[in-house]
C-alpha cells in the first residue's frame, strides 16, 4: 500500500476489517494532491486483498471528515494541474466506490464539497451529532466533479439533491439523516466506535455472499426489473456451491456460529 503521512491505513479484527484515514487534521483533512492519490491508489491495492471483508473510511481529528479539496494548494495551480486534481479526486472516489466489500464512512465535523463526494462513494454513512453537510462548489464558481452529480440524487432524491448542489448550503447531521444522506445517526464521540461495530457485524457474515449481494445491488441498479432479476438471481445461484453456504447451513443445524472462510 501507499506509504503517506497524509493517509493512515490499520488493520482491525485479525485483518478482517480496513481502517482508512485521511490524515491531514490541521487542514481539515482537505483533499490535496498526493492525499487524493494517495487515497486512490490505497483503494487499488485494498480491492486485492481477498481477506478484507470491511472497510472504514474516516478522517483525523475531531474538526473534519473532510473539508473537500485543497483550495489553498488549488490557488496556486495551473489551469492544467487544476482540471487533473479534478479528476484525481474523481478517482478516488471512484476507487472507494469500486471495493468488492463494503465500505462503511465513519463521519466527525465538515464533510464539504469532494469530501461530501467521498462519503456519497461509500455504501453507509455513520455520522455524528457534531457533523456539517454541503456542496458548495456553486459558491466559488464550479459545481462537484468527484461523482455527487450523480450520488446524491440517488440517495437523497432528485428535489433534495437538486437543493443542496443549487444552493450550496450546509446542513446539520439530524437534517442529514432525515432526507437519507447519511445512514446512522450517533453522539459524536461515537462515530467512529459505532463505525467499526457496523463493519465487526457485516465482517462476522459469509464474506462471499456480502461481496456478491453488494456487486448484485450495483449491477442491478437501474436496471428493467426482469433484467434487474436475472443478474441478482444469477449471482445469487453462484452461492450455492460454496462451502460457506455448507458451512452456514451447518453450524445452523448444530446451534452454534458459523466459521467463514470466504470458499
Amino acid at each position: 500500500m501507499v506509504e503517506s503521512p497524509e493517509l493512515m491505513v490499520e488493520e482491525r479484527e485479525q485483518g478482517r476489517i480496513a481502517l482508512v484515514t485521511l490524515n491531514r487534521p490541521e487542514k481539515r483533512n482537505a483533499l490535496s494532491r498526493s492525499l487524493a492519490q494517495a487515497l486512490a491508489t490505497t483503494s487499488g491495492d485494498l480491492a486485492r486483498r481477498r481477506d478484507l471483508r470491511a472497510v472504514v473510511l474516516t478522517g483525523a481529528g475531531d474538526q473534519a471528515f473532510c473539508a473537500g479539496a485543497d483550495l489553498t494548494e488549488r490557488r496556486s495551480l495551473s489551469r492544467e494541474e487544476q482540471t487533473a486534481h479534478t479528476y484525481r479526486i474523481n478517482a478516488a472516489a471512484d476507487a472507494l466506490a469500486a471495493l468488492p466489500m463494503p465500505v462503511i464512512a465513519a463521519i466527525r465535523g465538515y464533510a464539504l464539497g469532494g469530501g461530501a463526494e467521498l462519503a456519497l462513494a461509500c455504501d453507509l454513512r455513520v455520522a455524528g451529532e457534531d457533523a456539517t453537510f454541503g456542496f458548495p462548489e456553486v459558491r466559488i464558481g464550479i459545481y462537484p466533479g468527484a461523482g455527487g452529480v450523480l450520488r446524491l440524487p440517488r440517495l437523497v432524491g432528485p428535489g433534495a439533491a437538486r437543493d443542496l448542489l443549487f444552493t450550496g448550503r450546509r446542513i446539520d447531521a439530524g437534517t442529514a439523516f432525515r432526507i437519507g444522506l447519511i445512514d446512522r445517526l450517533v453522539p459524536a464521540d461515537d462515530a467512529l466506535p459505532a463505525a467499526l461495530a457496523l463493519a465487526g457485524e457485516i465482517a462476522a457474515n459469509a464474506p462471499l455472499a456480502v461481496r456478491a449481494l453488494k456487486a448484485a445491488l450495483n449491477r442491478s441498479a437501474g436496471l428493467p426489473p426482469g433484467r434487474a432479476s436475472e443478474i441478482i438471481m444469477r449471482m445469487r445461484d453462484a452461492l450455492d456451491g460454496t462451502r460457506d453456504y455448507a458451512e452456514g447451513l451447518a453450524a445452523f443445524a448444530e446451534h452454534r456460529a458459523p466459521d467463514f472462510h470466504g470458499e
